[in-house]
């Protein structure tokens, strides 16, 4: 009992922990604001009504899994857009017990209302479609803040997670259905859990006795970890399937960099995973073999190489402070060799590869996946030069960089309706 309450006993919410809170609240703030002035579009309806499909009625057409066809860019976003609608679904269907015939919603012939029906019988549906896109946009400025505090320490990671959470591309990202921001937590989650695991390999075995080899002398932290790594290539196989080779691959290259000694493992690992992750995919399908094999014979996981998502995005005025921020950790990476370390090397590595990605098969925006690396690699060259000769001097530029980017993003919600 003591060992498994012990991590929360562990967990402290000090004034580094307020001010990161603070900011995704004001994250999450934003988001309601534009959630509140936005309308229903053709792409929510598509969504929900497809989503409600996966959840409810599978297969409603011959040799298709949903009115939609065989979903093959990413099923999880129609799963979480349509999640709300038939869980009030459920609910209705339980109110109708106390209600008089003519008013049920499910009639005795079964029928059910359609989405565009149901609209009226659900409140702030809106908001409900936009929720798990929103939580997942928290739950990324989340992970980047852990990452960069336990990396860099507090000045780095409030200068990351104060560029994402007032970040218009991310906003825009999480205000609709769409699979780019599940694809990005992911794939950031997904590296980050490799490297863990690589560390867990060089780590010792925490019980003392006859040497062990294999998987047995990494130590205690090897276990959770490789679960959540299946877990996380679950989530980003089901959000986008072009997305997995690569957070694999990525994820693969920073373990074969880190487990010096234990290289011959690695792999093995990273396929075990991804293994797990393709069964996930296959019960988010509801286990059905002709779409899920769709869904990986498709054309949706073929993408190309370009440098117009970078240009679009660097110089593009609402995203200025990071497009600054973003070329003044680059010069102070190439200048200042302390700054040259795997820390802020495997970020800018993972920010470059996923920037100049294009999907071909399918929509997607690599480009957004790359944001949160882009975020870690300045928190952590910035985090440096906060430590440097001249730390005051430098933690003056970077807050004028973030407020600049704050204000700017703020100045530019109206245009993200």
């Amino acid at each position: 009992m003591a060992h498994r309450f012990g991590m929360l006993r562990r967990f402290r919410f000090n004034l580094p922990q307020r001010i990161a809170a603070a900011l995704l609240a004001a994250f999450l703030l934003q988001g309601f604001w534009l959630v509140s002035r936005q309308t229903l579009t053709d792409s929510d309806y598509q969504y929900a009504r497809c989503g409600r499909e996966t959840w409810e009625n599978p297969s409603p057409l011959a040799g298709y899994y949903t009115s939609c066809g065989n979903i093959h860019d990413g099923i999880l976003a129609y799963r979480l857009a349509g999640l709300p609608l038939t869980l009030n679904l459920l609910i209705q269907r339980g109110f109708d017990l106390f209600r008089s015939p003519e008013n049920r919603v499910v009639q005795n012939s079964g029928s059910e209302l359609s989405t565009w029906e149901l609209r009226h019988q659900m409140t702030h549906i809106l908001l409900l479609l936009r929720l798990p896109f929103l939580f997942a946009g928290f739950v990324l400025g989340g992970c980047i803040w852990w990452v960069t505090r336990r990396l860099y320490g507090n000045l780095g990671g409030y200068t990351a997670l104060a560029l994402y959470c007032f970040s218009p591309a991310v906003l825009k990202a999480c205000l609709a259905p769409n699979p780019d921001v599940l694809a990005a937590l992911g794939v950031f989650g997904g590296v980050y859990t490799c490297i863990g695991v690589a560390h867990s390999m060089q780590g010792p075995a925490r019980k003392p006795g006859p040497p062990a080899t294999g998987l047995r002398r990494w130590g205690g932290k090897w276990r959770p970890r490789l679960v959540l790594l299946t877990v996380i290539f679950g989530v980003i196989a089901a959000s986008h399937i072009a997305a997995l080779p690569v957070a694999a691959l990525l994820g693969l290259l920073a373990m074969f960099w880190i487990a010096e000694g234990h290289r011959s493992q690695a792999l093995p690992i990273v396929l075990v995973s991804v293994a797990g992750g393709l069964v996930l995919l296959f019960a988010c399908y509801g286990f059905s073999p002709d779409a899920f094999s769709y869904a990986v014979r498709s054309s949706a996981g073929f993408v190309s190489v370009s440098a117009d998502p970078a240009r679009r995005f660097f110089f593009s005025f609402v995203n200025s402070g990071v497009s600054l921020a973003s070329a003044a950790a680059l010069m102070l990476y190439l200048a200042a060799r302390k700054s040259r370390y795997f820390g802020n090397t495997v970020p800018l590595l993972c920010a470059v590869v996923l920037m100049f990605l294009v999907m071909t098969g399918a929509p997607g925006t690599p480009w957004l996946w790359s944001l949160p690396f882009l975020l870690t690699f300045v928190g952590g060259v910035f985090a440096d030069a906060y430590d440097g000769p001249r730390g005051r001097l430098a933690l003056a530029a970077g807050g004028a960089i973030v407020f600049l980017q704050a204000v700017i993003c703020i100045i530019s919600l109206p245009s993200l309706v």
